[in-house]
């Protein structure tokens, strides 16, 4: 069935292609922060309840240990994602002023140098004179466009340290609480939840690769190969380490 066409007053109010596809946010805010959070959630609290079952300890001191993991985890992520994004910013509102300063003492090479970026790009040396000199008409406005263009980065457009920190604190203790289901629901069986673990895995990868347009078969084989190679090597160590504990 072919997708619905927008109607001609769609097209006509539009800017260019904006009718037909739209992009995805991709400065580094809540998406990676969640998608982050809910695969090391899923590795971690898989891998701690295969060391810890692997151990051979009781139900309850598996549920113990995993809840222990999901709460450490999920604050620790979020206390990383804030301090992260929260430099991040403060990095590039350094570069900011450092570029205000620029353009204060040295108007004439700065604007000369955003002629040179333009026609770089493939202006003509006229237009990119009378660009150059139109975006220096505005002094906020000529220091995003040269930040834009020299580090990669728009100063207007930062990511918000608490929504990359809410949201990888939520889909940690969703990560994580998956591989503690059958746990919580009365299975005493190490395999029941690394099974779990594991289709919690392939969900989260199949759903990251949607994101990226790339093929989701293979984000999800991908993601569950990763947490198998974590969960076997936290398996051996509690196995080895088991076998030394008394009684």
């Amino acid at each position: 069935m072919s997708e619905p066409q927008p109607g001609p007053d769609a097209v006509e109010n539009a800017l260019p292609h904006e009718f037909d596809h739209t992009h995805s946010n991709v400065s580094g805010g809540w998406l990676r922060a969640a998608t982050f959070g809910a695969m090391d959630g899923l590795v971690t609290n898989t891998s701690l309840i295969a060391g810890v079952g692997g151990a051979g300890v009781d139900a309850h001191t598996v549920i113990l240990s995993g809840v222990a993991g999901l709460v450490a985890g999920a604050f620790s992520m979020a206390l990383g994602e804030f301090a992260s994004v929260s430099t991040a910013n403060e990095q590039i509102e350094a570069e900011v002023r450092v570029e205000t300063r620029s353009q204060a003492r040295y108007p004439e090479a700065e604007q000369a140098e955003l002629v040179e970026t333009f026609t770089a790009m493939g202006m003509s040396e006229a237009t990119a004179v009378t660009a150059a000199a139109e975006v220096h008409d505005d002094s906020a406005r000529a220091v995003n466009i040269h930040l834009t263009h020299e580090l990669g980065v728009n100063p207007s457009e930062k990511p918000s340290p608490l929504v990359a920190a809410g949201s990888s604190f939520l889909m940690f203790c969703v990560g994580a609480i998956i591989p503690l289901i059958p746990y919580l629901l009365g299975f005493e069986s190490l395999v029941a939840g690394l099974t779990v673990g594991g289709i919690g895995l392939l969900i989260v990868g199949a759903l990251a690769a949607s994101f990226t347009a790339k093929s989701k078969v293979r984000g999800a084989i991908r993601q569950l190969a990763f947490g198998v190679i974590a969960v076997a090597a936290t398996y051996l160590v509690g196995a080895l380490i088991g076998v030394g504990i008394p009684g």
